[in-house]
């Protein structure tokens, strides 16, 4: 049986070294896996006076689709400041607008991140989870995926190059896999 996880990068950063990572984990997805990467460069700022009066913005009726039809949920995240990147939240914040909510709920989210810092992205991974709560998903905890020192793993092209990283994001990816 086919699985499908929808991967979001929180970088809009062209040479985004998250983004480089989660195009990584939809290479190496298990056999059987398909990681769908949605973009959330066109998610406006949340106003809840914009959302009244014109309702879900297209980006992100686009991305509640992709989510419903979604069996796992990879948030890749930057750590700014210590902490998630607000365009990353706010993505998610829309998300879970209008009929949004519901297509969280048991919905199995592992996180990963890549950071050019020693620390990887260990601060921004653990703030997600007070929000992952709130919205009643069901985190993945079996696995831990921190890259540290990023812009040494990945080339001028964007890839994910460094072999030890590779295989241990293939790993993670399989263990995400089995979970859905």
């Amino acid at each position: 049986m086919s699985k499908t996880i929808l991967g979001l990068s929180g970088s809009l950063r062209r040479g985004s070294f998250n983004a480089a990572l989660l195009r990584a984990a939809a290479d190496l997805a298990s056999e059987g896996t398909t990681v769908q990467i949605g973009a959330i460069d066109e998610v406006p700022l949340y106003n809840a006076d914009e959302e009244e009066a014109n309702g879900l913005p297209a980006a992100v009726e686009t991305l509640q689709a992709q989510l419903q039809a979604a069996d796992g949920l990879l948030l890749v995240t930057p750590e700014y400041n210590n902490g998630i990147p607000g365009v990353f939240k706010n993505a998610i914040d829309w998300m879970s607008r209008g009929p949004g909510l519901k297509m969280f709920v048991g919905k199995p989210v592992a996180v990963i991140g890549a950071s050019p810092s020693g620390f990887g992205t260990l601060l921004a991974q653990t703030q997600w989870l007070p929000v992952l709560r709130t919205l009643k998903t069901r985190p993945w905890f079996e696995g831990r995926m921190t890259v540290s020192r990023a812009g040494g793993l990945i080339d001028e092209n964007h890839k994910l190059t460094d072999d030890d990283t590779r295989e241990q994001l293939s790993k993670f990816m399989a263990g995400f896999s089995k979970v859905l």
